[in-house]
C-alpha cells in the first residue's frame, strides 16, 4: 500500500512549551505523548515527485479534506505499547545475542547459561525488554537452519522467561516463533517484516503477541552491497504501510502491530541518516515505533569506530534523537549507558 498523502509532524516543542501550546490548540500531541508539533509538512505525490507545503496544526486540525484528517489522527493517536510504561521516554529493549557471528558480540554468549547471565545483568541495568536472536543478520551473514536456531534461543528463553521483563524472540522463522512462545516468548521481532516465509502471517495470528515489523531490502547476505532508493524514507514508510495492511488482512490484531525503519539494512550512509532524521514521520503509520541503531556500521563510518564495542557514544546520540522524536521502543547493547542518558535528557526535556 502506497500513500499519495502524508503529513510530516515539524516544529516539534518539549516541557512547558509543548503543554502550553497542546492546551491552548497550537499544537499537537506527537504519538499522543509529552512532546507537541507546532506544524506539519504536508506531503503530496509519489516518492520522486513529491509537492511540499507547510501548515500550521490548527490550519491541519480546520481541514475539512477528509484524508488530511485522517493522517494526522495517525500522527497523534495514542499507542499501545507492550510494556506499561514506568517512565518518561521511550522503553528500552536489551539486545542477548545467542550467536557465533553477530556484528557486535558474536561469540560471546553463544553458551545458554552465559546468554541467560546477559539477560538477566540487562534487566537489573534496566531493560524493559529482552530481545533474544539465534540468527545473525549482520551484512553478508548466512542462513541458519531452524533446528540450529532453535537450539540457541529456546533454552535462553526459558531460563529468562521468570524474570518481570517480557522476552521478544528475534526471528524470521515461524517454527521458532512458535516454539519461542510456547517457551515464553512475549514479543515477535521479525527483520523481514512477515516475508520470510508465508506461514509467518499465520503463526503471528495464532500466537497473539506484539509484533514489530521491520524493514529490509534484501536478505542479510546480499543487502549492503549497493542499496537504491529514490526516496528512502517515503519508501520505507510504503513498504511498512503494506505489511501493517497484509498483517491486519491476515488477522493480526492491529493493537500489536510496531514498525521498525530497519537502520542499517539495505541502507548506506546517507538513507541511515535520512531515516534517523526523519523518524517523527513514521508516527504517520499510526503504531509504535521502534529504533534499532545501536552499535551499527554507520556509526563507525562517522566517529572512525571501526570495532562494535567502541561506538557506544554514536549509539546513545542515535537513541537521544529517536527519542527526542517520540519514539517509543529503543533497542540496544549498552542498557545502563542509554538509560542513564535518556533519564538525564528527558528530565530536561520535560522542564
Amino acid at each position: 500500500m502506497a500513500f499519495d498523502l502524508y503529513i510530516n509532524p515539524v516544529g516539534l516543542l518539549y516541557g512547558a512549551a509543548a503543554r502550553e501550546a497542546i492546551e491552548d490548540g497550537k499544537a499537537g500531541k506527537l504519538a499522543g505523548g509529552s512532546i507537541g508539533f507546532l506544524n506539519g509538512q504536508l506531503l503530496t505525490g509519489a516518492p520522486g515527485s513529491l509537492e511540499r507545503e507547510f501548515y500550521s496544526y490548527r490550519d491541519l486540525k480546520r481541514s475539512k479534506d477528509a484524508v488530511v484528517g485522517e493522517r494526522l489522527h495517525l500522527v497523534e493517536q495514542s499507542r499501545a505499547l507492550p510494556v506499561k510504561h514506568k517512565c518518561r521516554g521511550p522503553l528500552i529493549m536489551g539486545v542477548v545475542n545467542v550467536t557465533p557471528d553477530s556484528f557486535s558480540d558474536g561469540g560471546n554468549y553463544l553458551d545458554p547459561a552465559e546468554a541467560i547471565e546477559h539477560g538477566r545483568r540487562l534487566a537489573q541495568e534496566g531493560a524493559d525488554i529482552l530481545d533474544i536472536g539465534g540468527e545473525s543478520t549482520r551484512p553478508g551473514a548466512m542462513a541458519v537452519s531452524v533446528k540450529n536456531e532453535a537450539e540457541r534461543v529456546l533454552p535462553v528463553v526459558k531460563g529468562l522467561s521468570n524474570l518481570a521483563q517480557p522476552l521478544s524472540i528475534d526471528t524470521r522463522k515461524p517454527e521458532i516463533m512458535q516454539e519461542a512462545a510456547e517457551s515464553g516468548a512475549r514479543l515477535l521481532n521479525d527483520i523481514s517484516g512477515l516475508t520470510y516465509q508465508q506461514q509467518s502471517l499465520e503463526v503471528a495470528r495464532d500466537v497473539d503477541l506484539p509484533l514489530i515489523l521491520m524493514h529490509a531490502q534484501g536478505d542479510p547476505r546480499t543487502m549492503q552491497e549497493n542499496p537504491q532508493y529514490e526516496n528512502v524514507v517515503l519508501e520505507v514508510f510504503n513498504w511498512l504501510a503494506g505489511r501493517l495492511e497484509a498483517a491486519v488482512e491476515a488477522g493480526i490484531k492491529s493493537k500489536n502491530l510496531m514498525v521498525d525503519p530497519g537502520i542499517g539494512f539495505g541502507k548506506n550512509l546517507d538513507h541511515n541518516l535520512m531515516l534517523l532524521a526523519n523518524l517523527a514521520f513514521f508516527h504517520g503509520l499510526g503504531v509504535p515505533v521502534v529504533l534499532g541503531a545501536s552499535r551499527k556500521r554507520f556509526i563507525g563510518h562517522l566517529a572512525e569506530a571501526s570495532e562494535a564495542k567502541n561506538r557506544t557514544p554514536g549509539s546513545i546520540a542515535a537513541a537521544l534523537s529517536g527519542a527526542a522524536q517520540g519514539i517509543q521502543i529503543i533497542r540496544v547493547h549498552d542498557v545502563a549507558e542509554t538509560r542513564q542518558a535518556l533519564r538525564v535528557s528527558q528530565a530536561i526535556a520535560a522542564v
